[in-house]
């Protein structure tokens, strides 16, 4: 990505903000990954009050992008703001091998691996749930294998990710896309998802808490969304794929994987969902709704383990484009037993 050149207040007021230890190497750490107050509190082994100061002149200058996830406050590396070629520029010149921040990296090294216990003891504590859920569909290679498969052959510039849990989507396109953002409602959720993209080296992608029905995006962001297990759980799925598109931007594409109707009554008892999967007539009329243009459907059956298909999931794969594009280069819409 060409990056865009700065005014001279703009340069001025980024390189002022820079030009100071601490804030260089809060720069460097930030870089790295999103971190909170207290994390680089801890790294640093200075006081929060002045690390705060330190990060509101870093945000001030458009260097760093603040969000809050419920009672943590985050900063990343800045993306959307005019602030992020000087902070792709900074981050270039700096020595991988200084001793300043090789310290500083190895004191981050310890922070995400009390990170990733964290996360991990919250996995343990849930994955029987996941894991029975699992053995009733496809295998999740398999599934991994078409959400691959129903996106290849076009560009995946950027990537939105919704209801990203465990962050695998975006460790699965992080060598295709230029940035991805995961939404999730789940702050336990999202600490498993950093410990994963942390341990997997995934640095184009970041994770954020969100509300599916009112993303805090902007319009005609994203080259590509995904909505990966998500609508089952929802009151209103029509109103979350609406959103979904508004962030789409004009020829992008939006896939939806879920589950084909069921009666495994359990899950709703059980897991909480809310629908016990969705018709194919039903999801590509959403997608109408919401100005979207069906490509293609496909359907995995059930993991073979030569008993009857019955009380077991089929996964559903539905892609829809934005038709803000020459109808020449859409696909033809096709069906995939």
């Amino acid at each position: 990505m060409t990056a865009s050149p700065l005014s001279f207040p703009l340069l001025l007021d980024g390189l002022k903000a820079a030009g100071e230890d601490t804030r260089l190497r809060l720069l460097a750490l930030i870089g790295e990954g999103e971190l909170t107050v207290s994390e680089l509190t801890e790294i640093l082994g200075q006081s929060q009050p002045r690390i705060s100061r330190h990060l509101k002149l870093l945000a001030e200058a458009g260097l760093v992008e603040r969000f809050r996830e419920a009672s943590w406050v985050f900063y990343r590396r800045a993306v959307d703001t005019p602030g992020a070629a000087l902070t792709d520029a900074l981050l270039e010149l700096m020595a991988p091998d200084d001793d300043i921040l090789l310290r500083d990296r190895e004191r981050l090294e310890a922070v995400r691996a009390a990170r990733a216990a964290h996360a991990q003891a919250y996995f343990r504590a849930h994955a029987h749930e996941w894991d029975a859920i699992r053995a009733l569909h496809a295998p999740e290679e398999q599934v991994e294998a078409a959400i691959r498969q129903a996106l290849a052959g076009g560009r995946i510039g950027s990537l939105l990710d919704l209801g990203t849990g465990t962050g695998r989507i975006l460790e699965l396109f992080a060598g295709e896309m230029e940035r991805g953002v995961g939404v999730d409602l789940s702050a336990e959720m999202l600490a498993v998802a950093r410990a994963n993209l942390d341990r997997a080296g995934v640095r184009n992608a970041t994770v954020r808490q969100g509300d599916i029905y009112n993303l805090a995006l902007p319009r005609d962001s994203f080259d590509v969304v995904i909505v990966h297990q998500v609508l089952h759980f929802l009151e209103d799925a029509p109103r979350a794929i609406k959103e979904a598109a508004r962030v789409l931007r004009p020829g992008g594409r939006m896939l939806v994987v879920d589950f084909d109707p069921h009666d495994l009554e359990f899950l709703r008892e059980q897991q909480a969902h809310r629908r016990l999967g969705f018709a194919p007539e039903i999801m590509e009329s959403w997608l109408v709704q919401a100005g979207l243009s069906p490509q293609s459907h496909r359907l995995l059956a059930p993991k073979d383990t030569g008993k009857s298909a019955e009380g077991r999931l089929t996964v559903s794969l539905w892609l829809a484009r934005d038709p803000r594009v020459a109808l020449a280069e859409a696909p033809q819409k096709q069906e995939v037993a």
